[in-house]
């Protein structure tokens, strides 16, 4: 299954999608070894964004800021689906507008099903198309939908400051990652 394709089951109809993209002068295998293990403690403005959120909710527990698959499982994210070098696709469930967010994973095979109220389900992807020998396109795409019509007010408040830093984290990454697999590759 292509990424986009498992977007479209996971949620098909989100309250929120952004997606950002770039294209990168290194082969796709390279650019998804990059994004898999980037660090986002590296990026000066996404830890200032990360102190902000915690300090304007009065959040008591750190944000990870590493993409790697043993952070993502360890703050409760789900590996909903994988094709190797090519794309990754994670997924929880969580309160986004409480100050220590608690994501929690859903199995796939549950996750577009899962209605659980007073949630939001949430995926995003990490995708490198080949478009040559040593080019490829990266794309992250983040989807979210509220399980009931509470939650939707919430995240509706929420997302209305919240937006901007993660619109901007997802820039942010998108350009760390083009500039790092470059290097790499050279």
């Amino acid at each position: 299954m292509d990424a986009q394709t498992a977007l479209d089951h996971f949620i098909p109809n989100p309250d929120v999608r952004e997606r950002h993209e770039t294209v990168v002068r290194a082969p796709a295998h390279v650019v998804m070894e990059v994004a898999l293990r980037f660090n986002l403690q590296s990026l000066f403005l996404v830890r200032a964004i990360f102190w902000l959120r915690a300090t304007a909710l009065g959040a008591t527990q750190p944000a990870a800021t590493v993409l790697g698959l043993d952070a993502l499982q360890s703050m409760g994210w789900g590996v909903l689906d994988e094709q190797q070098g090519r794309h990754f696709i994670a997924g929880a469930t969580c309160r986004p507008w409480l100050a220590d967010v608690v994501f929690s994973p859903i199995p796939a095979d549950q996750f577009a099903g899962y209605r659980e109220p007073d949630r939001v389900k949430i995926v995003w992807t990490l995708e490198a198309e080949p478009l040559g020998p040593d080019r490829a396109r990266f794309t992250t795409e983040t989807r979210a939908v509220a399980t009931d019509p509470q939650a939707r007010a919430r995240f509706s408040r929420y997302w209305r400051f919240a937006r901007f830093g993660i619109v901007l984290i997802r820039v942010l990454l998108v350009s760390a990652i083009r500039r790092q697999a470059e290097r790499r590759w050279q």
